[in-house]
């Protein structure tokens, strides 16, 4: 009889393992330490980046693990890696979000930490810091024909490199805005607000993809807490915190118990989100590729536009296919009920 017991609840603790594992498994990240063996990056006032850079992410993986989240690094030691294998690991993850960690540095005693984009530099202070870490290719065999010409010191050069990454734009502006706003809020530094840069490590990536500066090297005060165990410890934690959010918000599989299955009722339907803002855009079929019969959902803040209402699983997946033709790759199937979403797929 006890065998029997322990049997069963050895069963049902399995079930219940693997339900968690695939609802919480989903979303998968890929971060990345900037820099690394024979790039040091900056080295204001003695820090080291490439160090920093390494213990921040590492500290921020273990912290996303533990919540469930699919962690891939670029690198879990001091190495160098190419800046297109860097895109290409995240690629072949078939990631959610990509994040690269570094540390700025300036003539002055600038501080604070900010996040960017990849698009234009509106600025010569964007154009500058994005500059210093394009710089790494000239580490790189080849690098002429492996990145197309592209000229780290050249402003036109940034003009390309903007196109690849614009579907994913503002899934981009979203997660970097969480993430600054959890600098801002939680650890009370500076803003130094989301910008757009041409930076060359965002360019292939085929996903939102932020990249992190989380502070100056340069500046002593801040250069003493980023290359303390404190100062990293509580960057990774800011960070983890807005990864959650934006899993949560986008991602995260809202109904995974049986007891919620049993509530859907008739009017479940399937439909296809293709895109997700903080801004609200005119349904045109010219704000969407071309891509007619669109319409939105505003959830908080954010608008979710989305396409198609189906009553089968199989109806969804014909829109699901007719959005990624029109180039929206990163479309999902989401389950509604009442206009409220019971399950994302």
């Amino acid at each position: 009889m006890n065998s029997l017991r322990i049997l069963t609840l050895f069963l049902l603790y399995f079930c219940f393992f693997n339900l968690h594992s695939q609802s919480s498994s989903n979303f998968t990240i890929v971060i990345d330490a900037g820099h690394g063996g024979k790039d040091p990056g900056n080295t204001g006032n003695g820090f080291i980046e490439k160090d920093i850079a390494l213990k921040i992410s590492l500290s921020l993986g273990k912290v996303l693990e533990k919540k469930g989240v699919n962690v891939i690094y670029t690198r879990k030691k001091d190495v160098f890696v190419d800046l297109f294998e860097r895109a290409r690991i995240a690629n072949k993850s078939d990631a959610q979000l990509f994040i690269s960690i570094h540390c700025d540095s300036h003539t002055s005693q600038a501080y604070g930490a900010g996040t960017f984009v990849l698009g234009l530099h509106a600025n010569q202070r964007n154009f500058e810091i994005a500059k210093k870490e394009n710089s790494v290719i000239f580490f790189e065999d080849n690098y002429q024909n492996t990145y197309d010409g592209f000229d780290p010191n050249n402003p036109e050069s940034v003009i390309g490199l903007t196109l690849m990454q614009e579907e994913y734009l503002d899934q981009s502006i979203i997660a970097a805005s969480y993430i600054q706003n959890s600098f801002v809020g939680r650890l009370n530094r500076k803003n130094r607000n989301v910008k757009q840069a041409g930076f060359i490590v965002l360019k292939y990536t085929y996903m939102p993809s932020v990249l992190v500066e989380t502070g100056f090297l340069t500046n002593r005060t801040e250069g003493l807490y980023l290359n303390s165990e404190k100062g990293q410890s509580e960057m990774a934690d800011a960070i983890s915190l807005a990864v959650l959010k934006y899993r949560d918000d986008f991602f995260k599989n809202l109904s995974t118990s049986t007891t919620a299955n049993k509530a859907l009722t008739n009017d479940l339907s399937y439909r296809v989100q293709i895109a997700a803002s903080n801004k609200l855009l005119d349904l045109k079929p010219y704000n969407f590729k071309g891509l007619k019969s669109v319409d939105v959902v505003k959830e908080g803040s954010i608008y979710k536009y989305l396409i198609g209402r189906h009553k089968t699983i199989e109806g969804a997946k014909e829109s699901l296919i007719k959005a990624k033709k029109y180039g929206f790759k990163t479309s999902f199937i989401v389950t509604y009920q009442n206009n409220q979403v019971l399950d994302i797929n």
